[in-house]
Parts: structure tokens; sequence; C-alpha cells
């Protein structure tokens, strides 16, 4: 073998010993995973190594796979392939340190449970499934509702609340899981602008802490403003790294296509240049 080829192999190994490194040590990292509806493909071969202590937003168009991912990611729903690890370890034995927040539409709202009763059911993981949840639980529960602003409305039915009082009760919970990775669909959808805030304030202090935070996002125009990553995907994936360097216009155009006017992305891009 030729030095320059030896050379080039040892460089090859040391890439791959540092790629393996990466994913071990990250938060979330999510290898070939392919979901498909009724024999369609949803996603395609999807793989991500999330950084640690980072708020990341999952951008792409609808349908293109967003919601899915986590969901998948998680075992939620059936996969062809892929797997997902914590910190290096198969996800369903770190399920204690992930915390789960799903669709607003994809919660039974008449449930009859109060909104301390709904933070408390995150405490479960802590104390196990099969354990009374006491006095203590419920201060735990109700220091969480006191974070996102919902202490008031602790014995209110949830299905009795806003859209926006509703989501703050579920970043309650997540808050009270006191996780390390935190995975969250479409938070922002259908809350006012104060909920927004605090929300997003609230993930901001947990990524001080060190938590990393994986976000469904829509709005395109806040991106720069909330997310230091971003993953792009249209059923594959498109691109994803620091917001300055993956959300670009030649990235959105390939996530989505025809769907974003030129005047869309010269606004985006203009955005992003100011928050750099």
């Amino acid at each position: 073998m030729a030095a320059q080829d030896n050379y080039n192999l040892q460089q090859n190994e040391g890439g791959s010993v540092q790629a393996e490194t990466a994913w071990k040590d990250s938060p979330f990292h999510v290898s070939g995973l392919t979901v498909a509806y009724h024999h369609k493909p949803v996603l395609w071969n999807v793989t991500y190594t999330a950084p640690k202590g980072e708020l990341i937003g999952i951008i792409g168009p609808n349908g293109a796979g967003k919601s899915t991912f986590l969901k998948a990611a998680l075992g939620l729903i059936p996969k062809l392939s892929g797997e997902t690890t914590v910190f290096g370890k198969p996800v369903r034995k770190m399920m204690d340190k992930v915390a789960y927040v799903p669709q607003r539409n994809a919660v039974d709202w008449d449930f009859p449970a109060t909104a301390v009763d709904v933070v408390m059911m995150g405490l479960y993981a802590k104390v196990g499934w099969f354990r009374w949840l006491g006095r203590r639980q419920r201060q735990e529960a109700l220091k969480s509702l006191e974070a996102v602003g919902m202490t008031a409305f602790a014995d209110r039915q949830i299905g009795q609340l806003s859209g926006g009082q509703q989501q703050r009760v579920f970043l309650a919970r997540a808050l009270a899981q006191d996780a390390d990775v935190y995975l969250m669909d479409e938070p922002f959808a259908g809350v006012d602008a104060a909920t927004e805030k605090a929300i997003i304030e609230v993930l901001r202090t947990l990524v001080k802490r060190g938590k990393t935070i994986l976000v469904v996002h829509h709005d395109l125009e806040s991106v720069t403003q909330y997310y230091s990553h971003v993953l792009l995907i249209n059923g594959q994936h498109i691109a994803s790294g620091p917001t300055a360097e993956a959300f670009t216009a030649e990235n959105l155009q390939k996530a989505y296509g025809g769907r974003l006017a030129s005047t869309q992305l010269e606004g985006l891009q203009s955005s992003a240049k100011e928050q750099e």
C-alpha cells in the first residue's frame, strides 16, 4: 500500500472514531429512520445527531414528516428501520431522561383530570408507575405550574382551559420530569403571543441548565430568533447545523421547493443576517 493511501486510510479511520464518539455523546441521536404509512414512505433513512445543550428547531413544510420523526424516534409509532439513542444507549432504556410534549390535537381534553393532575403524571417516571403520588409530588407539580404562570388554574379541569393554557400545562408536566432531552411537537401552534413568549423563555432557561430541546416549528420568520440549531427535513434529511449555517435560502429551497416565493426567501435571509 502506498504511503499516501495508508495516510488516507488513517484519516478515514480517525474520522469514523470521531463520528462514533459524537453520536455516543449526543443526548439524542437517530440513525437510518424510515417510516411508511400504508406502504407510502413518509421518512426515508433520516440520520441526525443533536448537539448537547442547544435549542433546535425542526423545520419543513406541512407533510414533511416532522411530527412523525419525533414519534417514530421515540417508538410511539411503527417504523421500518432506524435506531434512536440517548447518550449512546437505546432510547427505550433511557425514557426517564426524555420528556415529550405532543401536539394539542393529540390529547383527549375531556379526560377528567385537573391541571395539577396532568403535571403529576409526568412524575411517574421518577417514582415508578405503581407508586402512590403524594403531597411531595403535588408540591413539585405546583412548582412547575408556577414556572409557566398556571398556579391559579391548578385545580381547573384541563378541558376548561384555553389552548394556550393547555399548552402551558403540558410544558409544566415536561418541566416536572426534569429530563435531559425535551421533544416538543409544535408547542406554539394556536397559542397567543403572551403564551408563546412564556414558552420560549422557559425553554431558554432549560438550555442554560444544559438541557437539549428539539421543537417542531412552523413559523419560519421566528426561526432565527428562537433556535441556535436547526434540522430541515422533507421526507429526508435536507440540512442541519447551527442556524446561521443551515438556515439558508438554498436549503430552504431544497426543503420547500416552489412552496416558498423568492420574496419570502429573501426576507428570511435578511432576517437571518440581522440576527448574526
